[in-house]
C-alpha cells in the first residue's frame, strides 16, 4: 500500500499531532492511574489487618512484592504527568510524547504484575486449594490477550 492509501485524512504539524497524541495519552493513563491507585490504597491496608499475622511467610511475601509493584505501577503511570510539568514549555512535546507512552506501557506491564499477585494472594487465603495457581495464570493469560495481544495484532492489521 502506498503512503498516499495510508493517509489517515488528518493534515496536521508534528507539534499538532503531539498535542493530539499528548490529550489521548493523558485520557488513557488517567482510567489506569484511578485504578492502580485505588487497587494500591488497598494493599497498603492489608498490613494493618488482624489477619495479616497469620498470613503464611510465602503469603507475606506475595503481598510484599505485589505492594512493591504497585508503587512501581504508581510511579510509572503518574510519571507522564511529572514529565509533562518539566518539559512544557521547552520545544520538546514530540519526545516528551514518546517518553511518556514508553511509561505508561512500563506502567502497564507493573499493573498486570500488581493485579496478578492481588489476585493470587487473595486466592490463596480465600482457598487452599491446588488450582489457585492455574486461576491465576488463565487471568495473566486473559490479560496479556486483551491489553498487548490484541492491540499488537491490530496494529500489525492496520500496517499491512
Amino acid at each position: 500500500m502506498t503512503a498516499q492509501g495510508r493517509r489517515t485524512g488528518r493534515d496536521e504539524s508534528e507539534e499538532e499531532r503531539a498535542d493530539r497524541m499528548w490529550g489521548e495519552l493523558l485520557q488513557e493513563v488517567r482510567v489506569t492511574q484511578m485504578g492502580v491507585q485505588i487497587l494500591f490504597g488497598f494493599l497498603l491496608t492489608v498490613v494493618f489487618t488482624a489477619k495479616y499475622d497469620r498470613l503464611t511467610d510465602t503469603d507475606q511475601t506475595i503481598y510484599i512484592v505485589t505492594v512493591v509493584l504497585g508503587a512501581a505501577a504508581t510511579g510509572a503511570l503518574i510519571g507522564p504527568v511529572s514529565l509533562h510539568r518539566l518539559v512544557a514549555g521547552r520545544r520538546i512535546k514530540p519526545q516528551a510524547v514518546e517518553w511518556a507512552s514508553k511509561m505508561t506501557f512500563v506502567g502497564l506491564f507493573l499493573l498486570l504484575g500488581t493485579m496478578s499477585g492481588s489476585l493470587l494472594l487473595i486466592l490463596r487465603v480465600a482457598t487452599h486449594d491446588w488450582f489457585v495457581p492455574l486461576l491465576v495464570a488463565g487471568v495473566v493469560v486473559w490479560y496479556v490477550l486483551w491489553w498487548f495481544l490484541l492491540p499488537l495484532w491490530a496494529r500489525h492489521r492496520a500496517e499491512e
